[in-house]
């Protein structure tokens, strides 16, 4: 059974706190396991959700400051100790390759895992494509070169039994009709509806840009820092980042479906401001992520076709 979920490993920022590690999520989507942003202790925070180095397919970073890199170094070794023997990928920005090879060869161990660098470069960058759908990157307005995310699924169809046996179609004809698109003078789309494919966006480090939008549209599940709240506006803009008030109005004005909250300044110690200042603009579930939460992508949409 395929299973689509975010696990949260860490949701702190520039300083860890008792409650919050840095940074680490991944994502599980169907064979993929998407790790975004492993900041420093990723390795420990893994063991405490269940999550194995064999999990991991990509590694994913947004860009080169600490909280969210600093945990590669125990990640890429882990891959290695525990003989993972499927080929991981590494996405970061090109113009950190050379802090990605220090952050791989931090120390001394015997590195047998096949990982395979895979920088991003461009304002627009189609990263991957694959059975999951397509990776895509969009340059980002923080203080170093930064990037997010976007894993957007192809739609496609769903039949319909009620439509199958009115046409006369049962059996191996059905999946005739599927390879097909045709047959007998029934179309595919005369017997089914469009079950549009699933999207998710994660969103880090950056001031509110065209980006942020571009990766956002129609995500069913948008992972967003909210660092600071908007008593702090100036704060967020003069460092980079976000208020939990803008990524609301993101999430309202680009028709997300489940919002994360994420990556809190350690200023803060009451998590309900986030949502409550979110809330303003987006009526949508809206959810303070919490270390070694799992996050559901919302079941599929559908529309007539």
């Amino acid at each position: 059974m395929s299973v689509r979920e975010l696990v949260v490993l860490g949701t702190g920022s520039q300083v860890p706190t008792r409650h919050r590690n840095h940074n680490g999520y991944l994502l599980r989507w169907d064979g993929e396991g998407l790790l975004f942003d492993p900041g420093e202790g990723t390795q420990r925070q893994m063991l405490f959700a269940g999550v194995s180095a064999n999990a991991v397919t990509r590694i994913c970073l947004t860009h080169f400051h600490g909280d969210h890199c600093l945990g590669v170094p125990g990640v890429v070794q882990r891959l290695s100790l525990d003989q993972v023997r499927h080929p991981v990928r590494a996405h970061y920005p090109a113009s950190g390759r050379d802090y990605f090879a220090r952050l791989r060869h931090a120390s001394v161990y015997h590195e047998t895992a096949d990982l395979r660098e895979e920088p991003v470069s461009g304002a627009e960058s189609l990263v991957a494509t694959g059975d999951f759908g397509r990776l895509e990157a969009r340059r980002l307005d923080h203080l170093v070169e930064s990037y997010g995310y976007r894993l957007v699924e192809p739609d496609g169809r769903r039949l319909l039994p009620e439509r199958l046996a009115a046409a006369g179609i049962s059996g191996p004809r059905v999946g005739e009709l599927q390879r097909r698109g045709s047959l007998d003078g029934i179309e595919l789309a005369d017997v089914s509806e469009v079950r549009r494919g699933q999207r998710f966006a994660f969103v880090m480090d950056t001031r509110l840009c065209d980006a942020v939008y571009a990766l956002a549209e129609g995500a069913d599940l948008l992972v967003i820092e909210s660092t600071f709240l908007h008593a702090d506006a100036a704060l967020a803009a003069e460092y980079g980042h976000l208020t939990a008030a803008q990524a609301g109005r993101v999430a309202a004005e680009s028709g997300v479906r489940r919002l994360v909250l994420t990556h809190f300044s350690q200023r803060y110690t009451e998590p309900e401001r986030f949502a409550a200042e979110a809330a303003e603009a987006f009526s949508g579930e809206v959810v303070v992520a919490a270390d070694l939460d799992r996050i559901a992508v919302p079941p599929r949409r559908l529309s007539r076709g």
